[in-house]
């Protein structure tokens, strides 16, 4: 059942990608840049588990397309700061919208009770590190 959720919740964001001839790592640099603006390349690496030569090619696509900017860091001169732009910003809601239409009814149809019990499943499945990362950004740090 996850197998296919999944690729019900992806389906729709990947058409979207496709357009502009982006893939699912694009996505998920944009989607965690918008949920933590300023977040530091180094903690995109943690977040995403990818290699640093990985991150860098799909960072160099999303700024020279103008879709994300790396700031120089204002304590630490070597900390780069991302940021989505304006048409980062739209294409994260674009993406996001499509998924959370999905969500939205899959919830309604689902009911509270489901919803609290799957956000606990899916919390428990996370490994300790991974979780303190979603409990930092869950509470908006």
């Amino acid at each position: 059942a996850m197998f296919f959720a999944y690729r019900g919740f992806t389906a729709d964001p990947d058409r979207i990608l496709d357009k502009y001839g982006y893939g699912r790592a694009h996505h998920r640099a944009i989607h965690f840049i918008n949920r933590q603006p300023g977040l530091t390349v180094t903690t995109l690496l943690d977040v995403l588990g990818v290699t640093k030569q990985s991150l860098n090619r799909v960072l160099r696509t999303l700024i020279e397309d103008g879709l994300v900017e790396s700031r120089v860091g204002r304590k630490d001169k070597r900390a780069r700061h991302l940021h989505l732009t304006e048409a980062g910003l739209a294409l994260e809601r674009e993406l996001s919208e499509a998924q959370r239409a999905r969500m939205r009814a899959a919830y309604r149809t689902a009911g509270p009770q489901a919803v609290a019990g799957f956000r606990h499943v899916l919390e428990a499945m996370m490994d300790p590190e991974i979780r303190r990362h979603y409990q930092t950004m869950k509470d908006g740090g």
